[in-house]
């Protein structure tokens, strides 16, 4: 955690070099400044670099300042990040779209370094602030968010125990995911975010009939279209809900079959629209079941169903991902081998 004025890093964004040089000018004395002349720019080094406060130009070309704040709340990596818009555009509802793109404040042109100065100081300590009671509030909760997280695996896991040979599916696709997402960049709070919310990711096969779940050969268009469902299903029966972790696991039911040139199900999105979540989940729920048997198939060699993944990179898959599940390969090789399908039939005999 940041302690001083100091050690903060404050990015200024804006496409106008007089602007930038004031700003700058208020807060070098205090703080690490980093200067992005463009949303795109902003992003990028929001992702590359600790960044703990940003002041946002609103009118800028290509990628407005509203639009830079909704994509830095959509991502993961960046959604914490308070943002203060600096902007001559005073009116009420430019304010309203501001706050309802996640921003923290708003600073009306033309500055002054005073106001400036005052302004990031006292969201700086509302962030520092609010980071030190999650810590604090974990700590204390922390019983009982191992008993709900246990709850919520045992659910994921119902949507699989019927069937003798996918008992331990959800174990490795959680196991993945959260090897995936640390190699992406993710922070460890989001890895684990995904990791529990990926166990609910097939719980909509709670609704789909034993006579197509259970069917040893391939199945027509439709059975095919009734087990499409399943993510509308899962989608469902998490529900709506403020609570982070079932929010993340409504968005894993529902998007983890999208693919990523569009011709996925339910909702045919394509590319970064699928959420990050969902694209993580896509690559570890078809790495398992490529090398997982099936009673209408023999499990694939690791070798062949990496080649298979590489194969569908820009097609099915997002091919960051990708290149961030080929680099970890030998981990989530430990992961398969540690939780096999041997273990899980030996649990249910007994």
């Amino acid at each position: 955690m940041k302690t001083t004025s100091a050690q903060a890093s404050v990015l200024i964004v804006d496409d106008t070099p007089q602007n930038i040089s004031l700003l700058n000018a208020a807060l070098m004395d205090e703080y690490t400044t980093k200067i992005a002349t463009s949303g795109a720019q902003a992003i990028d080094i929001c992702l590359s670099m600790p960044i703990d406060i940003i002041l946002l130009d609103v009118m800028m070309p290509e990628m407005d300042g509203f639009e830079t704040c909704r994509r830095l709340k959509e991502n993961p990596i960046t959604r914490n990040i308070p943002v203060i818009f600096v902007t001559a555009r005073g009116e009420i509802d430019d304010e309203s779209m501001g706050f309802t793109c996640g921003a923290v404040d708003y600073i009306t042109k033309p500055i002054r370094a005073s106001i400036v100065r005052a302004r990031v100081g006292t969201h700086l300590a509302l962030y520092n602030q609010n980071r030190a009671l999650d810590c604090l509030v974990q700590e204390r909760t922390a019983e009982l968010n191992e008993t709900r997280l246990e709850i919520l695996h045992r659910l994921g896991t119902a949507g699989e125990f019927r069937d003798n040979e996918t008992g331990l599916h959800v174990a490795r696709v959680c196991h993945y995911c959260r090897i995936i997402a640390l190699a992406l960049g993710l922070p460890e709070s989001e890895a684990e975010l995904l990791f529990n919310a990926a166990a609910l990711h097939d719980t909509g096969k709670i609704g789909i009939p034993d006579s197509i779940l259970f069917k040893p050969g391939k199945l027509d268009d439709d059975e095919w279209k009734i087990m499409r469902t399943h993510s509308e299903i899962g989608y469902k029966i998490i529900g709506p809900s403020q609570n982070n972790l079932l929010k993340a696991a409504a968005t894993v039911a529902l998007s983890h079959h999208e693919r990523w040139d569009g011709h996925g199900y339910p909702q045919r999105i394509q590319g970064q629209e699928i959420p990050l979540f969902g694209r993580i989940v896509a690559i570890a729920d078809v790495f398992d079941a490529l090398t997982s048997e099936r009673p209408y198939k023999k499990a694939w060699p690791v070798s062949e169903a990496v080649e298979e993944i590489v194969r569908c990179s820009e097609q099915q898959f997002d091919p960051q991902i990708v290149d961030a599940f080929i680099q970890k390969i030998n981990e989530i090789n430990l992961v398969r081998q540690q939780f096999c399908e041997a273990d899980s039939r030996a649990l249910r005999e007994n």
